[in-house]
This record gives structure tokens, C-alpha cells and sequence, in this order.
């Protein structure tokens, strides 16, 4: 029962908290949306199917960074050669990710918890790697204030597992205070030679 009371408390403020920061961010994203559409053209937000609570898929709003570059084939061109100079600053300081408070108020995403990668991971998960999508996808976590992208996959899957069996809601406000001083120091945004991470290849 007391489990229960718990997620319920972090559900509701999750979306009471998201809301009053959507409402703060909203002149920063305001002007991100009207640099990216002059940079990038539309669309401006980003929209990718991702797996959620118990694997569920949701749509995760992002504002977009690369540009749709093709080669002769019309195949779309690595992340690596699509990433434009101010999709590079919007994801060193993160305000790409900003849109994801609306994720939060919609009851999607939790504003703490393991980060939502790509549905064709899913198949690739051991049965303690799936174990991440036992809580909400989280805006940040402790994988993020832990190393972020420069973490291995291992290391990242294990700091997730970490979380999911420690949780508690004196955790989630640490992640989120040490959240701000990771962001300023802009350390770990990405993988040597990759613009996030390589693919997940995999259980190794």
C-alpha cells in the first residue's frame, strides 16, 4: 500500500511540477521554436514513438535538431552529417529537450526516471535490461547526473537498474537538484564520434 501511495505521489507531482515549469519555459521555448523554424524550417518539434511505462509506446516531443539531408537513394543521411551547429548548441544545453515537459504533464513521462530510447531496443533487452520500463521514462535520472553519453551501455543499463530498485522520492529531488550543476557543466552530451551514442547493439 505504501508503494502504491508513493507512485501516486510522484505521479501527481510530476504533473504539478511539469506544469509550473512548462508555464516558466515558455518564453525560452518560444524563442528555441522561432530559431529552430528559421534555421531548420518546419516541422519545429520533433515527434518519435518511444516505449514507456511497462514498454507502452508514447509520442516524445522534442524540438528538432538535424535536418532531413538524403544521399542519391533518398536514404536519410547518419545523425553524425544531419546535426546542424544549432542542433549542437540546443542539445549541449539541452533545451531540445525542453517540449518533453508537455511528455510529463500528459502523464507519459515522469520528471525523473530512466531516459526512453528507441522502440527497436526492446527487442534487444535482457529480462533485467527490461526491468528500466518497470517505472515512467524520466526528462532526466541518475544515469544523466552519473555520466550521461559518456557512459557505456552496460554501465548506462546498470545505473538505470539502480534507480528502478532504489527509488524513493528523496532520490528523485537529489537527481533533480544535481541535475542543474550537470547541465551547466555540459559534460558527457556525447559519445567520442557520435552526435548522442551509438546503437545499442545488443545484451553484451
Amino acid at each position: 500500500m505504501s508503494s502504491r501511495i508513493n507512485r501516486l505521489g510522484k505521479w501527481v507531482f510530476d504533473r504539478a511540477v511539469g506544469a509550473a515549469l512548462l508555464v516558466a519555459a515558455a518564453p525560452i521555448m518560444g524563442l528555441v521554436a522561432l530559431v529552430v523554424r528559421a534555421r531548420l524550417g518546419r516541422p519545429v518539434l520533433f515527434r518519435q514513438r518511444r516505449p514507456g511505462l511497462h514498454g507502452r509506446p508514447f509520442t516524445i516531443f522534442k524540438f528538432r535538431t538535424m535536418t532531413d539531408a538524403r544521399d542519391q537513394n533518398g536514404v536519410l543521411l547518419p545523425d553524425a552529417e544531419r546535426v546542424t551547429r544549432t542542433g549542437r548548441v540546443l542539445r549541449a544545453w539541452s533545451l531540445d529537450e525542453l517540449p518533453e515537459l508537455l511528455n510529463v504533464v500528459r502523464g507519459d513521462m515522469s520528471l525523473v526516471g530512466p531516459r526512453p530510447l528507441l522502440m527497436e531496443y526492446l527487442e534487444l533487452y535482457s529480462v533485467e535490461q527490461m526491468r528500466r520500463h518497470d517505472v515512467r521514462p524520466g526528462i532526466t535520472g541518475w544515469t544523466q547526473i552519473c555520466g550521461r553519453n559518456a557512459l557505456s551501455w552496460d554501465e548506462k543499463f546498470a545505473l538505470d537498474l539502480w534507480y528502478v530498485e532504489n527509488w524513493s522520492f528523496l532520490l528523485d529531488l537529489r537527481i533533480l537538484v544535481r541535475t542543474v550543476p550537470a547541465l551547466l557543466s555540459r559534460q558527457g552530451i556525447t559519445w567520442p564520434g557520435h552526435p548522442t551514442m551509438p546503437n545499442f547493439p545488443g545484451e553484451t
